[in-house]
């Protein structure tokens, strides 16, 4: 009872950190990659909020995740987009301070990265690419860290027509350190699988998939 309720506390934790960082970004008018990223920039280009918008664009993931991951971790999934979602709008009513983008990508890279650190570390999961980084550690022994940084690297870099290559470079700081920051703090432990036990967690729905 006492673990669960820790590993609750932090990935309620790591989703109001991240969706800080995000925040951080969003005042700035800098990007992140991921499903992240396409919500910003949906949320920068329009009146949508950055939550709807989040919620929005993972619902194609969350589909494929109840195909190919089950329910359970479906829904465990679902829950933490939902709550990084909510988080964000209710930040909309606080005023961050602004600050040089260079201090800001800084910061909001060291928030997301720990922040996202906490949930996958309590085996939750925040949709998207998340899922995919997770899924090539386990199949293929690719640090996550490394493949959330290739494809956020991919999506900002498709951002530079829109926001500039200025605002694209300063925006890779964030990208860089938030996935250093998830690589590094990754727990080592593994989880012992029994073959004629299912256990209803994300490592072990990606890794029988």
């Amino acid at each position: 009872m006492e673990a669960k309720f820790y590993k609750s506390m932090m990935i309620i934790l790591g989703l109001f950190l991240t969706a800080a960082g995000i925040k951080v970004l969003t005042v700035h008018s800098l990007i992140f990659g991921g499903t992240a990223g396409v919500a910003t920039i949906g949320s920068i280009m329009s009146d949508w909020s950055w939550g709807v918008l989040f919620l929005i664009v993972n619902l194609p993931f969350f589909i494929l995740s109840i195909k190919k991951l089950g329910w359970t971790f479906s829904l465990s999934t679902f829950l933490c987009i939902f709550l990084i979602s909510a988080i964000s709008d209710l930040l909309d009513f606080v005023q961050f301070p602004s600050t040089s983008p260079v201090i800001a990508a800084i910061v909001a890279g060291c928030l997301i990265g720990i922040g996202v650190s906490f949930v996958l570390n309590s085996g939750a999961s925040l949709g998207g690419i998340h899922i995919l980084a997770l899924y090539l550690e386990q199949k293929s022994d690719i640090n996550r860290g490394l493949s959330l940084f290739v494809t956020d690297f991919i999506i900002v870099s498709s951002a530079v027509a829109i926001f500039g290559f200025k605002k694209a470079l300063i925006s890779i700081i964030a990208i860089t350190i938030a996935s250093y920051l998830a690589g590094k703090l990754k727990t080592t432990k593994k989880t012992d699988v029994s073959p004629t036990v299912y256990v209803p967690s994300e490592t072990e729905a990606i890794r029988n998939n």
